[in-house]
């Protein structure tokens, strides 16, 4: 079995706040790093009532200190939102305080609406095009500095943070090849373009410094209780709120249903059936059969998991009952 990793959007469900959904995501990112997972990453999402990630290097640093062994990462940071002298001391100071742990995935995308990506950008250009140039400036911060050079990332220069292009479509996925740069990519939300990207990245790559042959990650939704049957339900929550951002309104982690049809159109069910395509949800059995299945599939080198569950208890379990799927297909290849 590929290595398993966890995605937390640090997810707000509805009659709770900010707070404990951060919490929530310290005692998470602990379980995680028991039950064997090699990475525990937050992405950055702004103007959304149920997402608590917004200040994703704040909230890493917090996790961080609560942990000792897992890697901490952003999956991703919106690199136009911010100058990347900030992103490259803002992980540098992450790096220098918990050494050999730090992963920093980088994206294009704003991770917001226009008008929030304005608010974060009044004094940026935010220009999208920009990105390959921001991303090369960046990993030139964590460079030794060179003589003469008269702008230096303080904590941050010389020590190499490993960094990922995040992805989901084609563009990232070029990138990635062409820097030598390990690739993540969005397939738990836009699996559309997953193979084609894949193939690119592969076809593509040019060995780097950094390294020296391709690695992809892929992102899938997994869904584990005790039953098919409860599976099912806590999805509901992430295809209620998924239709809900897709239709302009996006709020808090709704609870589950027991029938989808109840509370979502056929249509809706339709169009979120497709952007949630790349999830496995069912019992440890169901589990294990679509996990095998989706790496086979891929050929994908690491899956980073992600999994909107409204009650913590049962997203908890969740992981719990994933760890052992997975301990179980690694001893049977291992065999």
């Amino acid at each position: 079995m590929v290595p398993l990793s966890v995605l937390d959007l640090s997810p707000v469900v509805e009659g709770s706040d900010a707070g404990q959904a951060l919490r929530n995501s310290t005692e998470l990112a602990r379980h995680a790093e028991r039950l064997g997972y090699s990475r525990y990453w937050m992405a950055e999402h702004h103007n959304m009532v149920g997402v608590a990630s917004a200040a994703t290097a704040v909230a890493l640093a917090h996790v961080a200190a609560a942990t000792s062994t897992i890697r901490i990462g952003a999956g991703g940071i919106m690199l136009p939102n911010h100058a990347p002298l900030v992103i490259a001391e803002q992980f540098g100071t992450l790096e220098a305080l918990h050494p050999g742990r730090i992963d920093l995935g980088l994206g294009r995308a704003p991770g917001s609406d226009q008008i929030a990506a304005h608010a974060l950008r009044r004094t940026l250009s935010g220009d999208v095009d920009a990105f390959p140039n921001d991303v090369m400036e960046l990993l030139a911060y964590f460079e030794p500095a060179q003589p003469g050079q008269t702008v230096r990332a303080v904590p941050g220069e010389g020590l190499r943070v490993p960094v990922w292009i995040l992805g989901s479509s084609l563009f990232g996925a070029q990138l990635a090849a062409a820097l030598g740069l390990p690739f993540a990519f969005a397939s738990h939300f836009a699996p559309d373009a997953m193979m084609q990207a894949l193939e690119v990245y592969r076809s593509r790559f040019k060995p780097s410094e950094r390294l020296d042959r391709p690695h992809a990650m892929l992102g899938l939704n997994v869904f584990v209780a005790d039953t098919d049957v409860e599976a099912v339900r806590l999805f509901s929550s992430l295809q209620q709120a998924f239709a809900r951002l897709r239709s302009g309104r996006p709020g808090k982690l709704p609870p589950p249903v027991d029938d989808i049809s109840a509370v979502l159109a056929p249509v809706e069910r339709a169009t979120i059936a497709h952007a949630l395509r790349c999830a496995v949800v069912g019992s440890p059995e169901t589990v294990r059969k679509g996990l095998k299945d989706f790496v086979i599939q891929t050929g994908a080198d690491e899956l980073m998991v992600t999994a909107q569950i409204f009650d913590h208890g049962a997203r908890m379990r969740s992981f719990e009952l994933l760890a052992g799927v997975a301990g179980e297909l690694g001893a049977k290849a291992a065999a």
